[in-house]
């Protein structure tokens, strides 16, 4: 099931729904982020402010279904406080097939699912979309700068040039990050849309690079987790390496003295 719903937003027309001309990719940029490498996290705070941006302008649009509410509270993710969670569940309306009507939602239930038809799910968006390439198929770039999926929805958001063109009845917008150089979404953020509660810096370059974090988050939510098990799993497998070394050689060390005599 998990496959299908990646394949299902990776070949929804990249980030909003847009016609992929011929051309090859964009260009990504390749941003930094707290959770990258094997000692990265997430920065609690990044993921606050891009809560907030998600809610106050891509959830118009653009659902998070697979997404619980109440994982806002995880200490690995936004860390909202108990009744901040159930405030901000009390946002949406869900239907309840026990009532045959909808009601206030709880922190048990789900972000709702996307308002437009055509704008994808973003729950594994930051999964589904492969940033970085090549060199000619053979995933180097992906080897030292990761997957790059959070970089290549911050430089979506951020490629836009200003240049429109209409095609077959349908406005297109030039984007240096979408492939094929030209999407159907129109921008979703110019630079200075939210104000934050912490005097965060609130330009373009800010805003993508935080709700890309948080869309990050939405996709892989046990990150820290599992890199601690990754690195709990490296330091077992080299002490029982050593044990072992140590064991064969004592094991053999008669054997060994019996044929130098």
């Amino acid at each position: 099931m998990l496959k299908k719903v990646i394949l299902s937003a990776a070949v929804s027309l990249g980030f909003a729904s847009g016609a992929m001309a011929a051309g090859g990719a964009g260009h990504v940029e390749n941003f930094d982020f707290s959770f990258e490498g094997p000692f990265g996290t997430y920065d609690q705070n990044q993921l606050q402010r891009g809560l907030q941006i998600y809610t106050e302008i891509c959830a118009a649009c653009h659902g998070l279904q697979y997404v619980p509410i109440r994982t806002l509270g995880d200490t690995d993710g936004p860390g909202l406080p108990e009744d901040q969670v159930r405030a901000y569940a009390e946002f949406y309306e869900v239907f309840d097939p026990e009532l045959d009507d909808f009601r206030p939602a709880r922190p048990t239930d789900h972000f709702p699912q996307s308002g437009l038809e055509n704008a994808p799910d973003l729950s594994l968006m930051a999964k589904a979309r492969a940033g970085f390439h090549g060199p000619y198929g053979t995933g180097l770039n992906q080897l030292f700068k990761g997957m790059g999926g959070p970089e290549y929805i911050a430089s979506l958001l951020t490629g836009y040039t200003g240049e429109e063109k209409e095609e077959a009845g349908t406005i297109l917008y030039e984007n240096k990050a979408f492939p094929g150089g030209w999407i159907a979404m129109a921008p979703p953020l110019y630079g200075e849309d939210i104000e934050f509660a912490d005097g965060h810096d609130n330009d373009l370059h800010h805003l993508s690079k935080d709700v890309s974090a948080f869309l990050m988050w939405t996709a892989e939510p046990k990150l820290m987790a599992r890199k601690q098990a990754g690195f709990v799993g490296v330091i077992f497998l080299t002490v029982l390496s050593v044990l072992l070394y140590l064991t064969n050689k004592r094991l053999w060390a008669p054997v060994k003295k019996k044929y130098k005599a």
